[in-house]
Protein backbone atom coordinates (compact mmCIF):
# COMPACT_ATOMS: atom_id res chain seq x y z
CA UNK A 1 0.00 0.00 0.00
CA UNK A 2 1.60 3.06 -1.05
CA UNK A 3 2.37 5.64 2.01
CA UNK A 4 0.88 8.94 1.55
CA UNK A 5 3.50 11.61 3.44
CA UNK A 6 1.92 14.05 5.84
CA UNK A 7 1.46 17.66 4.27
CA UNK A 8 4.07 18.98 6.04
CA UNK A 9 6.77 16.67 4.46
CA UNK A 10 4.86 17.35 0.94
CA UNK A 11 4.84 21.12 1.47
CA UNK A 12 8.28 20.89 1.95
CA UNK A 13 9.61 18.90 -0.94
CA UNK A 14 7.35 20.64 -3.42
CA UNK A 15 9.01 24.22 -2.20
CA UNK A 16 12.04 22.06 -2.76
CA UNK A 17 11.52 21.04 -6.04
CA UNK A 18 10.06 24.22 -7.22
CA UNK A 19 13.07 26.38 -6.52
CA UNK A 20 15.27 23.33 -7.80
CA UNK A 21 13.04 23.99 -11.40
CA UNK A 22 12.89 27.50 -11.15
CA UNK A 23 9.06 27.19 -11.24
CA UNK A 24 6.58 29.24 -10.12
CA UNK A 25 3.34 27.82 -8.21
CA UNK A 26 0.12 29.41 -8.56
CA UNK A 27 -3.44 27.99 -7.23
CA UNK A 28 -7.08 29.52 -7.58
CA UNK A 29 -9.43 30.83 -4.95
CA UNK A 30 -11.16 27.84 -5.09
CA UNK A 31 -8.79 25.19 -4.55
CA UNK A 32 -8.38 23.70 -1.19
CA UNK A 33 -6.64 25.40 1.37
CA UNK A 34 -3.20 23.45 1.45
CA UNK A 35 -2.76 23.95 -2.10
CA UNK A 36 -3.44 27.51 -1.72
CA UNK A 37 -0.63 27.61 1.24
CA UNK A 38 1.78 25.62 -0.98
CA UNK A 39 1.41 28.38 -3.92
CA UNK A 40 3.47 31.34 -4.14
CA UNK A 41 0.55 33.07 -5.93
CA UNK A 42 -3.39 32.59 -4.82
CA UNK A 43 -5.67 34.79 -6.63
CA UNK A 44 -8.66 34.74 -9.94
CA UNK A 45 -7.68 33.25 -12.94
CA UNK A 46 -6.05 36.59 -14.82
CA UNK A 47 -4.38 37.61 -12.44
CA UNK A 48 -2.71 34.68 -11.95
CA UNK A 49 -1.68 34.06 -15.53
CA UNK A 50 -0.47 38.04 -15.22
CA UNK A 51 1.58 37.75 -12.26
CA UNK A 52 3.10 33.95 -13.53
CA UNK A 53 4.17 35.67 -16.17
CA UNK A 54 5.89 39.03 -14.54
CA UNK A 55 8.54 36.55 -13.27
CA UNK A 56 11.71 34.94 -14.79
CA UNK A 57 10.31 31.17 -13.78
CA UNK A 58 11.10 28.61 -16.20
CA UNK A 59 7.96 26.52 -15.50
CA UNK A 60 4.61 27.51 -14.47
CA UNK A 61 1.98 24.56 -12.58
CA UNK A 62 -0.98 25.75 -12.17
CA UNK A 63 -3.90 24.55 -9.83
CA UNK A 64 -7.14 25.17 -11.28
CA UNK A 65 -8.99 24.07 -14.43
CA UNK A 66 -8.01 23.60 -18.04
CA UNK A 67 -8.61 27.12 -19.37
CA UNK A 68 -6.92 28.71 -16.93
CA UNK A 69 -3.63 27.11 -17.54
CA UNK A 70 -4.40 27.89 -21.70
CA UNK A 71 -4.57 31.41 -20.87
CA UNK A 72 -0.83 31.32 -18.61
CA UNK A 73 0.33 29.47 -21.43
CA UNK A 74 -1.24 32.02 -23.90
CA UNK A 75 0.69 34.80 -21.53
CA UNK A 76 3.94 33.08 -21.10
CA UNK A 77 4.43 31.36 -24.54
CA UNK A 78 8.39 31.08 -23.65
CA UNK A 79 7.36 29.34 -20.37
CA UNK A 80 6.54 25.22 -19.78
CA UNK A 81 2.77 25.30 -18.22
CA UNK A 82 1.66 22.25 -16.57
CA UNK A 83 -1.40 21.40 -14.72
CA UNK A 84 -1.49 18.89 -11.70
CA UNK A 85 -4.51 17.32 -12.66
CA UNK A 86 -5.15 17.17 -16.69
CA UNK A 87 -8.88 16.04 -15.88
CA UNK A 88 -9.48 19.49 -14.09
CA UNK A 89 -12.44 20.99 -16.60
CA UNK A 90 -14.81 24.10 -16.46
CA UNK A 91 -18.55 22.52 -17.81
CA UNK A 92 -19.04 26.18 -18.34
CA UNK A 93 -16.00 26.90 -20.71
CA UNK A 94 -17.31 23.47 -22.38
CA UNK A 95 -20.66 24.98 -22.93
CA UNK A 96 -19.06 26.76 -26.27
CA UNK A 97 -16.99 25.85 -28.73
CA UNK A 98 -14.87 27.29 -31.47
CA UNK A 99 -17.51 26.66 -34.06
CA UNK A 100 -20.29 27.43 -31.87
CA UNK A 101 -18.61 31.55 -31.67
CA UNK A 102 -17.93 31.69 -34.81
CA UNK A 103 -21.66 30.57 -35.74
CA UNK A 104 -22.88 32.91 -32.96
CA UNK A 105 -21.02 36.22 -34.37
CA UNK A 106 -22.29 35.15 -37.82
CA UNK A 107 -25.93 35.01 -36.54
CA UNK A 108 -25.32 39.08 -35.07
CA UNK A 109 -22.82 40.51 -38.57
CA UNK A 110 -21.16 43.66 -37.14
CA UNK A 111 -21.81 43.16 -33.56
CA UNK A 112 -18.45 42.26 -31.21
CA UNK A 113 -18.37 39.13 -29.05
CA UNK A 114 -16.95 39.23 -25.37
CA UNK A 115 -16.01 36.41 -24.61
CA UNK A 116 -15.56 35.47 -20.81
CA UNK A 117 -12.63 34.15 -19.50
CA UNK A 118 -13.83 30.51 -18.60
CA UNK A 119 -13.97 29.50 -21.89
CA UNK A 120 -10.93 27.45 -23.97
CA UNK A 121 -8.32 29.42 -25.86
CA UNK A 122 -10.17 27.90 -29.67
CA UNK A 123 -13.05 30.03 -28.03
CA UNK A 124 -11.16 33.31 -26.99
CA UNK A 125 -10.05 32.91 -30.49
CA UNK A 126 -13.11 33.61 -31.98
CA UNK A 127 -13.98 36.73 -29.82
CA UNK A 128 -13.07 40.44 -30.36
CA UNK A 129 -12.05 41.37 -26.59
CA UNK A 130 -12.21 39.04 -23.13
CA UNK A 131 -13.70 39.72 -20.24
CA UNK A 132 -13.11 38.98 -16.49
CA UNK A 133 -16.67 39.17 -13.87
CA UNK A 134 -14.72 42.23 -12.53
CA UNK A 135 -14.12 44.09 -15.39
CA UNK A 136 -17.34 43.17 -17.72
CA UNK A 137 -18.34 46.77 -17.28
CA UNK A 138 -15.62 48.22 -18.57
CA UNK A 139 -14.82 45.75 -21.21
CA UNK A 140 -18.73 46.37 -22.73
CA UNK A 141 -17.98 49.85 -22.26
CA UNK A 142 -14.88 50.06 -24.70
CA UNK A 143 -16.59 47.99 -27.28
CA UNK A 144 -18.04 49.99 -30.35
CA UNK A 145 -20.76 48.03 -31.77
CA UNK A 146 -24.61 48.88 -30.91
CA UNK A 147 -24.92 45.09 -30.17
CA UNK A 148 -22.80 43.35 -27.76
CA UNK A 149 -22.44 39.45 -27.48
CA UNK A 150 -21.22 37.69 -24.58
CA UNK A 151 -20.61 34.21 -24.02
CA UNK A 152 -20.75 31.89 -22.27
CA UNK A 153 -22.19 32.97 -18.67
CA UNK A 154 -25.52 34.48 -19.16
CA UNK A 155 -25.63 35.39 -15.42
CA UNK A 156 -22.61 37.56 -15.93
CA UNK A 157 -23.77 38.71 -19.52
CA UNK A 158 -27.45 39.83 -18.12
CA UNK A 159 -25.57 41.12 -15.02
CA UNK A 160 -23.52 43.51 -17.27
CA UNK A 161 -26.30 44.63 -19.21
CA UNK A 162 -27.86 46.07 -16.54
CA UNK A 163 -24.72 48.75 -16.93
CA UNK A 164 -24.77 49.76 -20.70
CA UNK A 165 -27.71 51.29 -23.01
CA UNK A 166 -26.65 48.72 -25.50
CA UNK A 167 -28.28 45.73 -26.58
CA UNK A 168 -26.73 42.85 -25.06
CA UNK A 169 -27.26 39.35 -26.31
CA UNK A 170 -26.30 36.24 -24.31
CA UNK A 171 -24.86 32.84 -24.79
CA UNK A 172 -27.19 30.52 -22.88
CA UNK A 173 -23.90 29.15 -20.55
CA UNK A 174 -23.47 28.86 -16.75
CA UNK A 175 -21.51 28.34 -14.06
CA UNK A 176 -22.93 24.62 -12.41
CA UNK A 177 -21.33 25.66 -8.98
CA UNK A 178 -23.18 29.54 -8.79
CA UNK A 179 -26.83 28.60 -10.63
CA UNK A 180 -27.79 26.03 -7.72
CA UNK A 181 -27.57 28.82 -5.15
CA UNK A 182 -31.27 30.14 -5.02
CA UNK A 183 -33.21 33.19 -3.30
CA UNK A 184 -34.22 30.29 -0.82
CA UNK A 185 -30.71 29.49 0.47
CA UNK A 186 -29.99 33.49 0.73
CA UNK A 187 -32.64 33.90 2.83
CA UNK A 188 -31.81 30.80 5.09
CA UNK A 189 -28.68 32.06 5.69
CA UNK A 190 -29.96 35.73 6.15
CA UNK A 191 -31.73 34.26 8.77
CA UNK A 192 -28.78 32.28 10.33
CA UNK A 193 -26.46 35.72 9.72
CA UNK A 194 -29.23 38.83 10.19
CA UNK A 195 -26.13 41.33 10.89
CA UNK A 196 -24.56 39.72 7.54
CA UNK A 197 -23.66 41.75 4.37
CA UNK A 198 -24.11 39.58 1.19
CA UNK A 199 -21.73 39.48 -1.50
CA UNK A 200 -22.90 37.64 -4.41
CA UNK A 201 -20.78 36.67 -7.14
CA UNK A 202 -22.05 37.57 -10.85
CA UNK A 203 -22.30 34.57 -12.59
CA UNK A 204 -25.29 33.58 -9.85
CA UNK A 205 -28.71 33.82 -10.89
CA UNK A 206 -30.23 37.50 -11.88
CA UNK A 207 -32.36 36.86 -8.93
CA UNK A 208 -30.09 35.80 -6.11
CA UNK A 209 -28.24 38.96 -7.37
CA UNK A 210 -30.80 41.69 -6.93
CA UNK A 211 -30.90 40.33 -3.04
CA UNK A 212 -27.34 40.98 -2.69
CA UNK A 213 -26.00 43.69 -0.72
CA UNK A 214 -22.67 43.89 -3.19
CA UNK A 215 -21.77 42.29 -6.25
CA UNK A 216 -18.53 40.72 -6.59
CA UNK A 217 -15.85 39.23 -8.42
CA UNK A 218 -13.43 36.77 -5.76
CA UNK A 219 -11.00 39.38 -5.79
CA UNK A 220 -13.09 42.26 -5.06
CA UNK A 221 -14.67 40.32 -2.37
CA UNK A 222 -11.49 39.42 -0.91
CA UNK A 223 -10.98 43.32 -0.80
CA UNK A 224 -14.27 44.88 -0.30
CA UNK A 225 -14.38 42.72 3.34
CA UNK A 226 -10.78 43.30 3.67
CA UNK A 227 -11.38 47.48 3.55
CA UNK A 228 -14.98 47.22 5.17
CA UNK A 229 -15.49 48.44 8.21
CA UNK A 230 -18.43 45.41 8.52
CA UNK A 231 -17.65 42.82 10.61
CA UNK A 232 -20.48 39.80 9.39
CA UNK A 233 -20.21 38.70 5.76
CA UNK A 234 -22.36 35.88 4.05
CA UNK A 235 -20.44 35.01 0.30
CA UNK A 236 -22.13 33.61 -2.61
CA UNK A 237 -19.19 31.78 -4.55
CA UNK A 238 -17.30 28.78 -4.21
CA UNK A 239 -16.53 27.72 -0.85
CA UNK A 240 -12.89 27.88 -1.31
CA UNK A 241 -12.87 31.52 -1.32
CA UNK A 242 -13.37 31.80 2.20
CA UNK A 243 -9.72 30.25 2.98
CA UNK A 244 -8.07 33.18 1.34
CA UNK A 245 -10.49 35.57 2.69
CA UNK A 246 -10.28 34.51 6.43
CA UNK A 247 -6.60 34.79 5.81
CA UNK A 248 -6.73 38.34 5.17
CA UNK A 249 -9.59 39.28 7.38
CA UNK A 250 -9.17 36.76 10.60
CA UNK A 251 -10.80 39.88 12.92
CA UNK A 252 -14.50 39.36 10.86
CA UNK A 253 -17.02 36.44 10.54
CA UNK A 254 -17.23 35.42 7.48
CA UNK A 255 -19.62 32.88 6.25
CA UNK A 256 -20.76 30.63 3.09
CA UNK A 257 -24.33 31.32 1.78
CA UNK A 258 -24.40 27.46 1.22
CA UNK A 259 -21.68 24.74 1.68
CA UNK A 260 -23.45 23.24 -1.55
CA UNK A 261 -21.45 25.81 -3.58
CA UNK A 262 -18.01 23.56 -4.18
CA UNK A 263 -16.57 23.21 -7.67
CA UNK A 264 -15.40 19.49 -7.64
CA UNK A 265 -13.02 19.76 -10.80
CA UNK A 266 -11.21 22.50 -8.60
CA UNK A 267 -11.12 20.17 -5.51
CA UNK A 268 -9.08 17.83 -7.47
CA UNK A 269 -5.52 18.79 -7.29
CA UNK A 270 -4.38 17.75 -4.19
CA UNK A 271 -0.46 18.25 -2.87
CA UNK A 272 0.43 14.77 -4.05
CA UNK A 273 -1.15 15.64 -7.55
CA UNK A 274 1.80 18.87 -7.95
CA UNK A 275 4.36 17.12 -6.28
CA UNK A 276 3.92 13.84 -9.00
CA UNK A 277 3.39 16.71 -11.71
CA UNK A 278 6.49 19.01 -10.51
CA UNK A 279 8.82 16.03 -10.27
CA UNK A 280 8.05 14.62 -14.20
CA UNK A 281 7.24 17.70 -15.06
CA UNK A 282 4.11 16.10 -16.76
CA UNK A 283 0.68 17.25 -18.34
CA UNK A 284 2.14 20.35 -19.96
CA UNK A 285 -0.23 22.75 -21.74
CA UNK A 286 0.15 23.62 -25.27
CA UNK A 287 -2.30 25.78 -27.27
CA UNK A 288 -1.63 25.84 -31.11
CA UNK A 289 0.42 28.76 -32.01
CA UNK A 290 -2.32 30.08 -34.48
CA UNK A 291 -4.91 30.06 -31.87
CA UNK A 292 -2.97 31.45 -29.19
CA UNK A 293 -1.73 33.94 -31.32
CA UNK A 294 -5.59 35.09 -32.15
CA UNK A 295 -6.08 34.80 -28.46
CA UNK A 296 -3.82 36.78 -27.19
CA UNK A 297 -5.08 39.47 -29.11
CA UNK A 298 -8.08 39.16 -27.11
CA UNK A 299 -6.39 39.14 -23.64
CA UNK A 300 -4.11 41.93 -24.67
CA UNK A 301 -6.79 44.20 -25.42
CA UNK A 302 -8.72 43.46 -22.06
CA UNK A 303 -5.30 43.72 -19.98
CA UNK A 304 -4.47 47.33 -21.51
CA UNK A 305 -7.76 48.48 -20.46
CA UNK A 306 -7.21 50.88 -17.51
CA UNK A 307 -9.04 50.46 -14.14
CA UNK A 308 -11.08 52.57 -12.17
CA UNK A 309 -9.60 51.29 -9.18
Amino acid sequence: MEIIMDNAKLHNEIRGLVKKKNAVLLAHNYTVSEVQDVSDFVGDSLGLSVQASETDADIIVFSGVHFMAESAAILSPDKKVLIPRSDAGCPMADMITAEDARKFKEQHPGAELVMYINSSAAAKAECDICCTSANAIRVVGVTKSDVVLMAPDRNLAQYTARFTDREVVFWDGFCIVHEILTPEDVKKAREAHPDAELLVHPECRPDVIDMADQVASTSGMLKYVKESTHHTFLIATEVGILHPMRNASPQKNIHPVSEKMVCQNMKKVTLEDILSCLKGEKNRIVVPEDVAKRAKVALDRMIAIKKDD
